[in-house]
């Protein structure tokens, strides 16, 4: 039945943005798209300049009618005089806030710095890559009515990214969500600029902003691929110590309907792990989204040649969270969290790489809340197989109807059941052999003592040599052989016969 899924059942409008623009949600995000997501987060900043001012304003107010109530002094006028600077370094503070980016899209008046050699080979390579790649030249140079060459534009959007990046250094102790909005800026602002300046089609501006976030992101993974500010890397061995808890966890319990007795359904198995894992191993936030797509499109695979049919969504979340489990990628939450902040924001919001990036989200959500109902197990066996002090017995305790798990698993856990039996059968021989030897022990202390006690109550009485000589040791010893012959049958006697 459909209601035996145990809440691994996903429906598709869960993963849309709960305003219904029809974009895909993030849980990072409160379920919202990143277009929603960053007018929000600009209506509570707003709101929080609005109570930052209403705070200043009040605080005016109380401070003038302190001074009021109090003798004019000259040392009023210097308490005037400090939060007089107060409120101005607090206008300072934010406008300096809301315009984050608007001095990377404005000409500076002062010449950069020189820099080495390397630096203007690197420098150089940049620009012809930016300006002279097939995708940038479409966008850049083969524009009708522009008269700006390729190189100029390609030299100009280098700029502003370097200029970006060079500034985002010493922002390493802001915190993750307010460097997440100056690099989200810097995207929507460049964006919007390429498509009203060279009236460009939108792929080929994204193909643009592609290698503006592969410039961008490679130079700044160091400083904001789990900064310090949050608690990434605490998320991180939470999720990595509850997938080892769950290491008990099979494809029975999460109706997976995967056979991975076929080698090719096997094979596809360990590319997607592999996918999975290698995404920790890239900098640039398009490539680790890269890795998921590519282990999606393998489960894919998978369940398609196992169920000789198409794969359904109810089926492919089951098996992504089968596929977490086994491979345990490193540094998980670390990883979405850094594709969350700093993507280019349209690449999440449609498109396969935004489908399943959001199915990671809901795998990893799932995860972490993953009780005894979601696999139609009781709370004590769930209990007791997380602690490891039992473990399931496969397949006979899944009793389930869903797809058959596999084969050689199943025999492996017979055979570990065989010899936990045995181990306990080898355990109870060495106890009894352990009681058999106290016990005879005890037996021949019992019989030595019972011969004592006789020896004790009979002793041997000696016959001592009397005057007449009529009883000795030696004379005993005679008579005893004399008795024995008399009782001993007399020897036959050879017979002769007459011939």
């Amino acid at each position: 039945m459909m209601s035996q899924r145990r809440g691994i059942h996903l429906d598709q409008s869960e993963l849309l943005c709960k305003k219904g623009c029809g974009f895909y949600g993030n849980t990072a995000w409160r379920g919202l798209c990143s277009k929603c997501w960053r007018e929000e987060y600009q209506r509570e900043k707003q709101k929080q300049i609005q109570e930052d001012w209403a705070l200043a304003e009040r605080l005016q107010r109380e401070e003038e009618e302190a001074y009021a109530n109090r003798q004019q002094k000259p040392q009023s006028q210097s308490s005037i005089t400090r939060f007089s600077k107060f409120e101005e370094r607090k206008t300072k503070e934010k406008s300096s806030k809301v315009n984050t980016v608007t001095k990377f899209f404005t000409p500076s008046a002062k010449t950069p710095p020189k820099k080495g050699k390397t630096h203007n080979l690197i420098s150089k390579q940049v620009v012809l890559w930016l300006a002279q790649s097939p995708h940038s030249k479409k966008v850049l140079g083969s524009i009708p009515g522009q008269r700006v060459s390729p190189l100029k534009s390609g030299r100009d959007i280098f700029k502003q990214c370097r200029a970006f990046t060079e500034s985002m250094v010493y922002k390493r102790d802001m915190g993750a969500d307010e460097l997440s909005e100056c690099v989200q800026d810097f995207y929507h602002n460049l964006s919007e600029r390429l498509q009203t300046q060279f009236k460009g089609s939108s792929d080929h501006v994204e193909s643009v902003m592609d290698e503006v976030e592969k410039y961008m992101m490679t130079r700044l993974y160091k400083e904001v691929f789990c900064p310090e500010t949050t608690d990434d890397e605490k998320k991180d061995l939470a999720i990595q110590k509850r997938i080892r808890a769950l290491h008990w966890v099979t494809i029975d319990m999460l109706c997976v309907p995967v056979d991975e007795e076929i080698p090719e359904v096997s094979d596809s198995v360990v590319k997607a792990i592999t996918d999975v894992i290698e995404m920790d191993s890239k900098r640039v936030p398009k490539k680790k989204l890269a890795c998921v797509t590519r282990c999606s499109k393998h489960i894919f695979n998978a369940i398609k040649v196992s169920k000789k049919e198409a794969a359904s969504a109810d089926d492919f979340l089951p098996t992504l969270i089968y596929i977490v489990l086994k491979a345990n990628p490193p540094r998980l939450q670390s990883n979405i969290q850094y594709i969350t902040r700093f993507c280019n924001p349209s690449r999440l919001m449609t498109g396969e790489d935004g489908y399943y990036f959001t199915n990671l989200c809901c795998a990893v959500a799932f995860i972490e809340k993953l009780d005894g109902q979601s696999l139609n197990l009781s709370s004590e066996e769930f209990e007791l197989y997380m602690s490891g002090q039992a473990s399931p017995h496969w397949p006979q305790a899944s009793g389930l109807s869903c797809s058959p798990g596999s084969t050689a698993l199943s025999q492996v856990h017979k055979r570990l059941d065989l010899l936990t039996g045995l181990g306990e059968r080898q355990e109870r021989v060495i106890e009894k052999a352990r009681q058999l030897e106290s016990d005879l022990i005890d037996w021949t202390d019992e019989v030595e003592q019972k011969v004592q006690s006789v020896l004790e109550s009979f002793p041997t009485e000696t016959q001592t040599v009397t005057a007449s000589g009529t009883t000795t040791a030696a004379s005993s010893a005679i008579d005893a052989d004399n008795i024995e012959n008399e009782l001993l049958p007399p020897p036959l006697q050879p017979q002769v016969f007459a011939g």
